[in-house]
């Protein structure tokens, strides 16, 4: 089926998302307005287009974003609800953010105030930091991508291009994400990091606080090769009510070399922090902020600077009183005193630069390094790059959630702290996801099992059944107490809604064997009580609880069953009668009255007796009931009336 906005607007997709409106178009999906039919809230759904339904890479990408996003609960992050397939295409229902796009913010008021700017950053750090932490980078950080809404509160979205961990940023040989917001090794199809999202959150800030992006260009190359060879201009030369702090802190995250920038998200919120609270930036940052701008990363080749060489003053002679007016005695000129004295002096300055040297790799030697980053990697690869650092590395064994065995899920000094060399690392290295036990739930309420299988690290998915047990009340359990799982298994468990509520029908004047079989068929179950009437044996003359009454299944209906009997009197013919006169004929003559109603459509028999049981000129038992079947407009028959 085509996907198109104008077939969708008012259609009721997957036969649950009733489509409002269309929010926007991207590259590869249209976002709509839509609520959630099932559970009452209004949802984002983004629909992959036409044009990429049937393109496996697009696919891919679709279902990557609703993988990513989903496994990331953060007040920062987009709530994704539901994915799917439907109607010819892929879909992913979200949270609604009534919001607009900080790209629209920026440039429908120009430069955010400082104060909003440094919040804002804050809020995007928060979220790309947790998302980091599971092993995820995000790699197309931009202001189209981030959500504000009326509270001032972000939202990070838009998870299509994502990873787990390190990864290579070319995909059918093209480069992914947007050019003005790329990190270096992302311009180069370099594998990128954590530190490709800090590059781009430090291009975000840059336009939040300038009104602009640093590098711009005709063509997304030309946009590329600036991000690598170009330094930035710092933003206080911009704005120049940007304090030097902030402008550091922009700088180094802006740096060419990952090594050269915030490690982490968290290392450079920070350095914001700070600043919110009128405190100085790091040592490091300074350093950093101060080597790009003197280039530091662009050029290829590094520059060693050698030891001055020791400058060597030639002789100088006498002065001439020193031996009179006649100068000093004349001798025979010898070179080797010069050439002794030349390899003295070349053996002072190498002597001066091997001790030099000594010294320099002493400091080097003591000098703390950068802890690397290697949460995410292969154990072999972590420990390698460890030990590259001259740091010792310690492994322990852990079961994680969102890492696979055999890599790392945490490092015991974050990336980018530094260390004393020699140092040890530790290193915790995943064995898998972890496996809880089910509890036994079955016979708690609805609320304590749910507590006690979420404390278990499992998901819920409550069923409510028709069932004897009281409401509330966990009837079944799948899978079932004491089984191993593994965490976020779903747990089904059935729920009691109470007895399933039925419509008792009415019985009276069957014969006792036909009404209860009427009556169990119903769902219910039958008591009999005998009782004298003049009406024939084995007749049903009255029922408890009456006709119509709305009972659970099960519930017993008591049957009064004539025994007969054998005096008998004439029946009065009542029929055509108004209701008054035939209850004074029938109690005149000894009997009892039953009145049932029927309902009629014609005015004139609204209260005549339209039959009766037993019928009139028939003997019956004296004292015996007779039922009169009285005309009635209405919906509705109501049960016996004495």
């Amino acid at each position: 089926m085509a996907v198109t906005g104008d077939t969708l607007i008012d259609s009721v997709f997957d036969g649950r998302y009733r489509i409002i409106r269309k929010l926007g178009a991207g590259g590869m999906a249209n976002v709509y307005l839509a609520e959630d039919q099932e559970l009452g809230r209004r949802v984002a759904i983004k629909i992959l287009d036409d044009r990429h339904a049937a393109d496996d890479s697009f696919i891919e990408r679709f279902r990557r974003e609703a993988k990513n996003a989903a496994s990331l609960s953060h007040p920062n992050i987009v709530s994704i609800y539901d994915r799917g397939e439907a109607e010819g295409t892929y879909y992913i229902a979200m949270e609604y953010l009534s919001g607009r796009s900080l790209k629209e913010l920026i440039v429908g008021r120009g430069p955010t105030p400082m104060r909003i700017a440094l919040d804002y950053a804050r809020q995007i750090l928060a979220a790309l930091g947790f998302a980091h932490r599971h092993g995820i980078v995000h790699r197309d950080i931009k202001p189209h991508n981030v959500v504000v809404d009326a509270d001032g509160r972000l939202k990070v979205t838009d998870f299509g291009i994502a990873r787990s961990g390190a990864s290579q940023m070319t995909e059918v040989g093209s480069i992914i994400g947007t050019a003005q917001y790329l990190s270096p090794e992302q311009a180069r199809g370099s594998p990128v990091d954590q530190r490709s999202d800090v590059y781009s959150v430090g291009i975000v800030l840059y336009e939040m606080l300038t009104g602009k992006v640093p590098f711009t260009g005709d063509t997304p190359l030309e946009i590329a090769m600036k991000h690598l060879s170009e330094v930035p201009v710092p933003p206080s030369e911009v704005r120049d009510d940007i304090p030097d702090d902030l402008d550091m802190v922009v700088l180094r995250a802006l740096a060419k070399d990952p090594e050269d920038r915030y490690q982490t998200a968290s290392e450079m919120d920070a350095d914001l922090a700070r600043i919110q609270r009128g405190l100085s930036i790091s040592s490091e940052t300074t350093d950093a902020a101060t080597a790009v701008l003197a280039g530091a990363g662009i050029s290829g080749a590094p520059t060693i600077i050698a030891p001055r060489p020791t400058q060597v003053a030639p002789p100088q002679p006498p002065p001439a009183a020193y031996y009179g007016y006649e100068g000093p005695p004349r001798r025979s000129r010898t070179l080797w005193p010069w050439l002794l004295v030349l390899l003295l002096l070349v053996g002072a300055g190498f002597a001066a630069w091997f001790g030099y040297g000594k010294i320099r790799d002493e400091l080097n030697a003591n000098k703390p390094v950068a802890v690397p980053y290697v949460v995410g990697l292969k154990q072999a690869q972590a420990v390698a790059k460890i030990e590259d650092k001259d740091l010792k590395a310690r492994i322990v064994h852990a079961a994680s959630p969102n890492f696979p065995a055999g890599t790392v899920s945490r490092q015991s000094i974050e990336g980018g702290e530094k260390t004393d060399k020699g140092n040890t690392v530790r290193l915790t290295v995943s064995t898998g996801k972890p496996k809880a036990r089910v509890p036994d739930v079955v016979g708690k309420s609805q609320s304590d099992a749910v507590a006690a299988l979420t404390a278990a690290h499992l998901k819920v998915a409550v069923f409510h059944v028709y069932s004897s047990k009281s409401p509330d009340t966990v009837t079944a359990q799948n899978p079932p107490a004491d089984s191993r799982v593994f965490w976020n298994t779903k747990v089904r468990i059935n729920v009691s809604q109470g007895a399933k509520q039925i419509e008792i029908p009415s019985v009276v004047g069957q014969p006792y064997a036909s009404a209860r079989s009427t009556l169990l068929a119903a769902g219910l179950n039958v008591a009999k009580s005998l009782v004298d009437s003049n009406q024939p044996t084995n007749t049903v003359i009255a029922q408890s609880p009456d006709a119509g009454t709305r009972v659970g299944a099960g519930t017993t209906v008591t049957l009064s069953v004539s025994r007969g009997s054998t005096a008998t009197t004439p029946v009065p013919d009542v029929r055509n009668q108004d209701e008054p006169t035939a209850k004074a004929l029938l109690t005149g003559s000894g009997f009892k009255v039953t009145v049932v109603r029927q309902t009629v459509t014609d005015p004139s028999e609204q209260g005549i007796v339209l039959d009766q049981q037993p019928g009139g000129g028939t003997n019956a038992p004296a004292g015996s009931t007779v039922t009169i079947f009285v005309g009635k407009i209405s919906d509705t028959t109501t049960g016996p009336v004495p």
